[in-house]
């Protein structure tokens, strides 16, 4: 049977995940302040004097990762699987959010990568989903760059960290499908290398 209540370690092309803990506190408080990422009214990154207790709600509520980057040994952000359903299998991959300096880099085709593969491969997922804001429109272009489909949009969803209610564009990738999504992914991967 598929275990969906670990959390592994994963690493490729120089980028590590591994299962969030109350030891990467002070690493990801370097993160968020890099760039001032909580200012984002579309992000989930939490205020420096809040880290600890997104890493308590993270890890009780969600498969959560610290991005560490591998060539610095820095922790760069924060990912996480939830919403798991087993018995379809199908999940969603969010709550991720990268310090300034790692956004436009390997990072996040590297976790894409790890992530979908692990989800796919290990845990037999035949779904993988995503939502964001509607105005956050960088990550709307990185989740269709993934390969995955706009399923649509919910209206007058979530709140934002401002107040304001939100609409949410939600994707999700077939098992069929990620393959050639992998694929156009390892392309992308070996011109960051390149470069």
């Amino acid at each position: 049977m598929t275990d969906f209540s670990s959390v592994p370690v994963l690493s490729f092309d120089r980028v590590r995940l591994e299962p969030l803990t109350a030891a990467h506190e002070a690493g990801l408080r370097e993160a968020v302040c890099d760039g001032e990422v909580w200012k984002l009214n579309v992000t989930t990154a939490p205020e420096p004097d809040q880290v600890a207790d997104y890493i308590r709600t993270a890890t009780q509520t969600r498969l959560a990762f610290a991005v560490i980057d591998e060539d610095t040994g820095k922790i760069v952000g924060s990912t996480s699987l939830y919403h798991i359903d087993p018995t379809i299998p199908r999940l969603y991959i969010g709550f991720t959010w990268y310090a300034l300096s790692a956004r436009r880099t390997r990072i996040n085709t590297a976790c894409k990568i790890m992530l979908l593969d692990y989800v796919f491969d290990t845990l037999n997922c035949r779904c993988v989903c995503w939502q964001t804001d509607n105005l956050n429109t960088a990550s709307q272009r990185a989740i269709e760059r993934l390969g995955a489909h706009q399923d649509g949009i919910l209206r007058r969803h979530k709140l934002r960290k401002d107040g304001s209610v939100r609409d949410t564009v939600e994707y999700s990738l077939l098992r069929e499908e990620w393959p050639q999504a992998r694929a156009k992914l390892l392309k992308k991967a070996a011109a960051y290398d390149a470069s």
